[in-house]
C-alpha cells in the first residue's frame, strides 16, 4: 500500500496531533489469559474516564463444554474500582484460539460491539462450512457496529482510525487509538514474527501489505500485539513494542525482507502448524458477535464439530 493511503495518513496525522497534546495520549492496562496467549486491553481516556475493551476473552473449557468468566471478571473489577465507563467492545477480528466476552461485558457494563465490516466475509465461509441455517444472519447485524478502512470515532476524547490490515483473516482490523495501534493477530513481538495466513480467507501476500501498511506509522508508535507466546530466549510475556523496534528486528518481516521472501516463508511455515485447539467453537461463536447459538428444543445450547470436513 502506497504513501498516498488516505485511512494512513488520517492516523499519520492522530499520531501527530497527540504529540502535540498529551491529553489525547491513552492509557492501557493488559489482561493477559494463560489458557490461550490472549491479551485484552482496558483502553482508558483518563479526561472522560470513557474506556474501550479490546478483544475480551471468556473462559472455555472444550473438555466439559462449560463456561465461566474470571478473566472478563478481572476486567470488570478494573474498570468498576477506577469508576471508568465502557463505551466500546471492539474485536479485531473473529478469533479463532478464544471466545469473545464481549456480550458478557456489554450486559455488566454497556458499550457498542465493534468489528471490521469484512466479517461478513467470515461468517459467508464459516456459515457455510458449518452448515448453518437461514438463523445464522451472514450481514454483520449480530454486531452492533461494522467499521471499514479509514472509519474515525472517539473514546471519550481519544482519536481512533481504523485500519483494514487483511491475511490473518479477511476481516482484520488495527485500532490506531491516539498514538498507539492495536494490531491484533497481523503480527507478534519482533522476536517471534507474524501471523499464520492458511485460515479460510487467509493470504500472506494480503498480510505481507498489511504489515507494511502498519509498519508506515511513525516509528515511535506503541504497537499493543493480541498475543505472546514466550518464544526461546525469553522468561517473561511482554506485548507492547515500537514501530521502530518491529522495523529493525522483527524475524520475519523486518526492513529487507521482500513481498516474495515473506510469502515463501509464511506459507512453508503455516504448512507445517496444527489448527487451534478452540478454532471450531471460537469462530462459531465470534462471527456472532460472541453470542451462542440459539438453544435448542430441549433448552441445550449447541456449537457442532465438523468431522473430516476439509
Amino acid at each position: 500500500m502506497s504513501d498516498s493511503d488516505s485511512a494512513l495518513e488520517t492516523a499519520r496525522s492522530q499520531i501527530e496531533r497527540v504529540r502535540a497534546d498529551a491529553a489525547l495520549r491513552p492509557q492501557v492496562k493488559a489482561f493477559f489469559d494463560h489458557n490461550t496467549y490472549t491479551v485484552s486491553y482496558v483502553v482508558h481516556d483518563p479526561a472522560t474516564h470513557e474506556v474501550a475493551v479490546i478483544d475480551p476473552v471468556l473462559d472455555f473449557d472444550p473438555a466439559s463444554g462449560r463456561t465461566s468468566h474470571a478473566s472478563a471478571d478481572a476486567i470488570i473489577g478494573h474498570i468498576s474500582s477506577n469508576n471508568l465507563k465502557v463505551s466500546w467492545l471492539l474485536e479485531t477480528h473473529a478469533h479463532a484460539d478464544h471466545l469473545s466476552a464481549a456480550p458478557y461485558l456489554q450486559q455488566k457494563l454497556g458499550g457498542k460491539i465493534a468489528i471490521g465490516e469484512h466479517i461478513t466475509t467470515v461468517q459467508k465461509v464459516f456459515g457455510g462450512l458449518f452448515n448453518l441455517g437461514s438463523e445464522f444472519r451472514r450481514d454483520g447485524s449480530d454486531f452492533d457496529l461494522l467499521l471499514a478502512d479509514g472509519d474515525t470515532f472517539g473514546i471519550g476524547n481519544l482519536p481512533v482510525t481504523v485500519l483494514h490490515v487483511p491475511g490473518h483473516t479477511p476481516a482484520c482490523i488495527a485500532y490506531v487509538i491516539g498514538d498507539a495501534a492495536f494490531v491484533g493477530d497481523t503480527m507478534f513481538m519482533p522476536d517471534y514474527g507474524t501471523a499464520r495466513a492458511d485460515f479460510p480467507g487467509g493470504d500472506a501476500r494480503k498480510l505481507f501489505r498489511s504489515l507494511r501498511r502498519i509498519l508506515a506509522l511513525p516509528p515511535d508508535t506503541r504497537l499493543f500485539m493480541c498475543h505472546d507466546y514466550l518464544p526461546a530466549g525469553r522468561d517473561t510475556y511482554v506485548w507492547e513494542t515500537t514501530v521502530k523496534a518491529e522495523r529493525e528486528g522483527n524475524v520475519h518481516a523486518h526492513d529487507g525482507v521482500s513481498e516474495d521472501e515473506f510469502v515463501a516463508m509464511r506459507e512453508a511455515r503455516d504448512a507445517t502448524l496444527e489448527m487451534p485447539q478452540l478454532i471450531l467453537p471460537s469462530v462459531q461463536v465470534n462471527m456472532r458477535a460472541g453470542h451462542f447459538p440459539p438453544a435448542e428444543d430441549n433448552g441445550v445450547i449447541y456449537l457442532k464439530l465438523p468431522v473430516n470436513a476439509v
